[in-house]
């Protein structure tokens, strides 16, 4: 099955388990949009559902719109050693955050340019350990209506409501906020580890036939 997807940051579990199931290429070719999973993902801690946002540098006036792949990151903030101190912080205590935890790292001390170029390596890191092969086809313009492939571009709208009956793990804080459904992808390693790829696999994904 051929699909087309946008590179987000750590993406969620249901685009994560969209990627295992098909031919993926990237769209990075459409011009950036706010809110979405282009510069957060969402995680679980003590408080519940958290939201991690990455800042870029925003344009406007003459300039208009930009593209997905111009967008620069606001480094001005240690925003990436804030990221991983709160990931740190809400899965030290799950059963694979330190299996895991000497692969990630890095992605929180490099210092990255573009969005873009971070999504995909944050996806690239996911992919590793999960001994997935990485998609790396890209697409060479936009298409609003994609014709040889399955458009499953609105997954990255952090506003639409995906149907998803997602199957119930064991989370961190689950005993005081119950299961919170398609967080990033990272709970779900952190909390599964080695069958997280089996998880992804599992998924309904009504959306796929419809």
């Amino acid at each position: 099955m051929n699909l087309l997807l946008h590179p987000a940051y750590f993406p969620s579990i249901v685009t994560f388990s969209v990627l295992v199931r098909g031919n993926i290429c990237w769209e990075v070719e459409d011009n950036y949009q706010k809110q979405t999973y282009r510069n957060r993902c969402y995680i679980c801690n003590d408080q519940g559902k958290h939201l991690l946002n990455i800042p870029i540098q925003h344009v406007g006036g003459l300039q208009g719109r930009q593209k997905y792949k111009d967008v620069l990151l606001d480094n001005s903030s240690s925003w990436q050693r804030q990221h991983w101190r709160t990931l740190q912080t809400a899965y030290r205590t799950s059963p694979f955050f330190e299996f895991y935890e000497d692969e990630l790292a890095p992605l929180f001390e490099k210092k990255h340019h573009f969005l873009l170029d971070l999504n995909l390596e944050t996806i690239q890191v996911v992919c590793d350990c999960l001994q997935l092969k990485m998609p790396t086809a890209r697409t060479k313009t936009y298409e609003p209506e994609p014709k040889d492939r399955l458009d499953m571009r609105f997954l990255v709208n952090a506003k639409q409501k995906i149907p998803l009956q997602q199957e119930a793990y064991v989370q961190v804080f689950g005993d005081r906020h119950g299961f919170v459904k398609n967080t990033s992808v990272l709970d779900l390693l952190f909390n599964e580890g080695t069958n997280a790829l089996a998880y992804l696999n599992t998924q309904s994904l009504p959306f796929l036939h419809a």
